[in-house]
């Protein structure tokens, strides 16, 4: 008696063989694929080699067809949605590829292809972080060393302490360890420790030049700190190896961007957009590089395609509400109401949604509204930072007390003779943009952007201090030889070199945050020219509460912090009026405003330049402008701007406390006290 067929065996047999078949010759295992399926429509092992093999030969409308298909028969099968995942990689839509991954990982975290897949998508869209923490998960679940193993996991649950400690303990045994250094970079990236991080990846890179992700973390805190030559030194030997490869592409285009070359800038964003057109953060960035470059309406389109993607992405809706000229729908506002209505809206996208609709219904003229999302917006941004009023004010008498006329008096012969840069400084939101815009329209000045390059070398003092609980830079000015300070002096003009297209003469640094650091300006630079952009306390103030920054203006998001920050402005700019009497050019904005020719000329006349009327057309330039003003410089001089915070003014009680005589006596500076004796007893 002959024995019955097994039916089930000779399924395995023949998913077996069309496995065996795919690597080598999809096409085969696809026809084997289709056979079982005739007999067996849902069997989901068929289903899923099926689309493999559809997609090995190219065929990915039909793979993702099939995916679907299976996802809706197993919905909680994590290799469907892995699959799903990387078939959207291959097809450039990179949000559906994420959210797919994501499930993945939801449904089994242990999954290293799926971390890997994510830490892709992630740098990708040049989220340094997010994709550092989708390694640090990725390696936690290889197979591996056990102790590096252990150091992932404690990196992925941000047990940065312990994380630390593991891999200084591993290093001091294995000092040469590529995969621990990278690791070890990361920890201290993660604790704001930039330059030891950079020091890290060039030992790294030093031992293992190969080590593309080492690269990439490289050139990542490269650009993070504006050393944007270096980027882009560093993506282009990371293109020679991966010509097509998106981050990195990504990555140079964002450098290219930061450094002027827009037109380069915006080409590269096309050609990676143009394979990859489901990256709806590749399209925001390309959006602002448009916006800068002046092409608003291709920004506009770029911003609302990022929206299109990914629909409760906030902060593209707040691109467009920066653009400052641009309105909002009633489509739009509607949009943006139903996503800020979903409870598993993520915090950073909800703040950015309450910034968007604050200035939707302000141009409405619904101010009640409008400021109720503004104070939302700025409640949850404050509560993602760390910022102490107090703190910098006692920072702010420090400068005061050391920085005195005796001081500058003993160190006249400090510095370089270059009067090339014309710092224009003070509180954000003051008309800096336009004073620059204006300035920028002479022959003989170029206009750049906020140079971080002063920051950057206070920074490189803070670090050669040695007293650890110092909290600023400033003692180590009185320790600066003359020598010092000419080569910090040199630094700077080499390294905003850089920024510089034209031959003009002079150009403009607009970091608003260089009023704290103005002994240091003095110091390198004695002849360069100081423009002070001061705009009325209410003005300026409500205009930086409305405002989302990306960065570095941590006092911007309470009205009380505000005040008291513009209030100790201006008490430092009156010191340094008073032991540097004539160095700094004061121009208010409503004086530009109501009389533009007069401050044009007498703002010339204090940088030694000849009256050119192309000042007074500045509207008619087209450089490039990267700030959140560049759309209202592009334009005349709105004079009915002025005074638009009185809708406002209801609610603006805890600002004018905060502000106190400052507000009483604007223009007039008050006469403020003199720093005691007791503050330096208070360790001030």
């Amino acid at each position: 008696m002959s024995a019955v067929p097994d039916p089930l065996s000779g399924l395995e047999a023949a998913l077996s063989q069309a496995a065996k078949l795919l690597a080598e010759q999809p096409r085969l295992a696809e026809a084997q694929t289709d056979e079982i399926l005739k007999v067996l429509p849902e069997q989901p092992n068929a289903l899923l080699l099926n689309a493999l093999a559809k997609a090995k030969q190219g065929h990915l409308a039909p793979a993702e067809k099939v995916l679907l298909r299976l996802r809706t028969l197993r919905p909680q099968w994590f290799a469907v949605h892995l699959e799903l995942g990387q078939l959207y990689r291959r097809m450039g839509m990179g949000d559906k590829a994420l959210a797919a991954l994501r499930e993945s990982v939801a449904l089994k975290a242990d999954s290293p292809k799926a971390w890997l897949a994510i830490a892709d998508i992630h740098s990708a869209n040049g989220d340094a972080v997010a994709a550092d923490a989708a390694y640090a998960m990725q390696l936690r679940h290889s197979d591996g060393n056990p102790r590096l193993l252990a150091a992932a996991a404690a990196m992925s649950e941000n047990d940065i302490p312990v994380a630390e400690r593991a891999l200084k303990d591993y290093l001091q045994e294995n000092p040469t360890d590529v995969a621990a250094i990278r690791m070890l970079a990361e920890v201290a990236a993660r604790l704001g420790r930039d330059q030891d991080a950079e020091l890290l990846l060039e030992r790294c890179l030093e031992l293992s030049p190969g080590f593309n992700f080492a690269r990439q973390n490289y050139a990542y805190i490269l650009n993070r700190n504006n050393r944007f030559a270096k980027v882009l030194e560093q993506t282009e030997i990371l293109l020679q190896g991966e010509p097509r490869n998106m981050s990195y592409r990504n990555l140079k285009a964002v450098a290219l961007g930061k450094i002027g070359d827009f037109d380069a800038a915006i080409a590269l964003y096309e050609e990676v957009l143009a394979e990859h057109p489901g990256y709806s953060r590749i399209w925001h960035s390309y959006g602002h590089t448009l916006k800068t470059a002046g092409r608003t309406d291709a920004a506009v389109a770029a911003y609302r395609r990022s929206i299109a993607i990914e629909p409760h992405y906030g902060e593209a809706y707040w691109s467009l509400a920066n653009l400052k000229t641009f309105r909002f729908t009633d489509d739009d506002v509607a949009a943006m109401d139903a996503q800020i209505a979903r409870a598993d809206l993520g915090e950073e996208d909800r703040f950015h949604f309450d910034f968007a609709l604050g200035k939707a219904l302000e141009d409405r003229r619904e101010f009640e509204p409008s400021f109720r999302h503004y104070d939302e917006g700025n409640r949850r941004r404050k509560s993602l930072i760390q910022y102490n009023a107090d703190r910098n004010t006692l920072k702010l008498r420090q400068n005061q007390r050391l920085f005195d006329a005796e001081f500058f008096r003993k160190r006249s012969h400090y510095g370089v003779a270059d009067a090339d840069p014309i710092f224009i400084l003070g509180m954000p939101r003051a008309g800096s943009t336009l004073l620059e815009q204006i300035l920028s329209s002479h022959s003989q000045v170029e206009g750049t952007m906020e140079l971080p390059d002063v920051i950057s070398v206070t920074k490189d003092l803070y670090r050669r201090q040695s007293d650890a609980a110092s909290s600023t830079y400033y003692p180590m000015l009185g320790a600066m030889s003359a020598e010092q300070s000419d080569a910090y002096a040199r630094r700077y003009l080499d390294n905003t070199r850089i920024q510089r297209r034209t031959d003009a003469q002079f150009f403009i640094d607009k970091m608003p945050n260089n009023y704290a650091h103005v002994a240091l300006i003095q110091l390198m630079l004695p002849n360069a020219k100081i423009i002070d952009a001061r705009r009325h306390p209410l003005a300026c103030c409500f205009s930086n509460f409305k405002q989302h920054f990306a960065r570095g203006q941590n006092f911007s998001y309470g009205l009380d912090d505000i005040g008291r920050y513009y209030r100790d402005y201006v008490e430092l700019m009156a010191h340094f009026d008073a032991v540097l009497p004539g160095r700094i050019c004061r121009v208010h904005y409503e004086n530009m405003v109501q009389d533009t020719e007069s401050e044009v000329r007498r703002v010339l006349a204090y940088c030694g330049l000849p009256f050119e009327e192309g000042c007074l057309r500045f509207f008619e330039n087209d450089r490039p402008v990267r700030t959140a003003s560049s759309e209202q410089v592009r334009q005349p001089i709105y004079k009915e701007g002025v005074d638009h915070w009185r809708h406002f003014e209801t609610w603006l009680g805890p600002l004018k406390d905060a502000l106190g005589p400052v507000l009483e006596q604007y223009p007039e500076v008050p006469v403020f006290q003199k720093i005691a004796l007791q503050h330096q007893r208070k360790g001030e």
